[in-house]
């Protein structure tokens, strides 16, 4: 009783949400399929009970996360381009550095609220957050390990095979429980206790500023950037393509001539800890992005329809509607969540 006891009050610490609904009464059996996801979010798109989180799979999930066992030459870890204080993302870099400081062709995703999401990546390329991580470990740029070899690593290592085995009842070392090790701790990483969620939840005002600016994104932002995971989980072409030879997006996917040049719309949560902004990493600053969004718009075939209004390209923000809006954008920074010393390296 007292360990599921446990379970559950740490589930809560890292979901950092005070105005979450009281877990129900410990009992035996209880798993994480039982856990009071925010009550502000919708229903999440990815099944707790495809992989059911326990206290010893997040802690192998989160060791396993924080290793560079896991890299070629046992240099860069998943940690190592997702820093926490970041939101998890590479704070910093136009483009992921790797192996052997080799560069990518993409800015790093932010890690958050993962299970609200239907697909993975710039380009939507896996729908399952248990398969994620076997990209970066296996990419030339990344980690540049082969899968199996990683396995090999870890069963030989003289503590893994005890943590697969408190986690998984198993000390052999399989590609599903690696996987499934590294999906659990990121179905955690919820951020759910921002200024904003609070404001939604009834427990904290805004501001007069911060809810001009609220009603500024409602009317110019909202569409894409959807309430209150901060985006649709759509691809479009926002008119990024410029700084490095065009990136084909969503088409390297989906082969499909209208999917040129699109991109998953990323959440803006915590965005004041994720720059540079966009898939390329081009916009360093908010007041970068805002500019791209009035004055930087052109011509694309694919060029979402929502950034043509009578003719006209881009978005129409004054200069005072600019300054509420990143006032606005201020309450989406949850410090619980970066701060969260259950998610830091042990």
């Amino acid at each position: 009783m007292q360990k599921h006891t446990y379970i559950i009050l740490a589930v809560l610490l890292l979901i950092g949400c005070t105005d979450c609904k009281e877990p129900k009464e410990s009992i035996p059996g209880f798993d994480f399929q039982e856990l009071h996801l925010p009550e502000h979010f919708p229903a999440p798109f990815q099944k707790l009970s495809d992989n059911p989180i326990t206290e010893n799979g997040f802690i192998l999930g989160r060791t396993l996360f924080y290793d560079p066992i896991l890299s070629r030459d046992n240099t860069v870890s998943c940690g190592s381009c997702h820093i926490q204080a970041s939101a998890f993302t590479h704070h910093g870099h136009d483009i992921s550095h790797g192996i052997d400081d080799k560069l990518g062709t993409r800015n790093t995703p932010a890690i958050q609220n993962l299970l609200w999401q239907k697909n993975f990546f710039w380009d939507g390329g896996v729908h399952n957050i248990e398969l994620i991580s076997i990209n970066p470990i296996e990419n030339p740029v990344e980690m540049d390990l082969a899968f199996d070899s990683a396995l090999v690593r870890l069963q030989n290592h003289p503590n893994y095979p005890t943590l697969f085995k408190n986690a998984f009842g198993d000390e052999k070392v399989s590609g599903i429980t690696t996987l499934n090790a590294l999906g659990q701790f990121m179905r955690m990483l919820l951020s759910a206790n921002s200024k904003y969620d609070r404001y939604i939840l009834g427990s904290e005002p805004f501001t007069i500023t911060e809810k001009e600016g609220l009603n500024i994104f409602r009317a110019k932002c909202n569409a894409c950037h959807t309430e209150p995971l901060f985006t649709n989980n759509a691809f479009i072409n926002n008119g990024v393509y410029k700084k490095f030879p065009f990136d084909k997006g969503r088409y390297n996917i989906s082969l499909l001539p209208e999917d040129e040049g699109k991109f998953k719309v990323p959440s803006l949560r915590n965005i004041s800890y994720t720059a540079p902004y966009m898939h390329n990493g081009q916009f360093t600053s908010l007041d970068a992005v805002l500019d791209h969004y009035t004055n930087g718009i052109r011509q694309h075939p694919t060029l979402d329809t929502l950034l043509v209004q009578d003719g006209t390209y881009g978005i129409t923000i004054s200069e005072d509607e600019k300054i509420k809006l990143k006032v606005f954008l201020e309450t989406l920074n949850d410090e619980h969540f970066i701060q969260n010393t259950l998610f830091k390296q042990q």
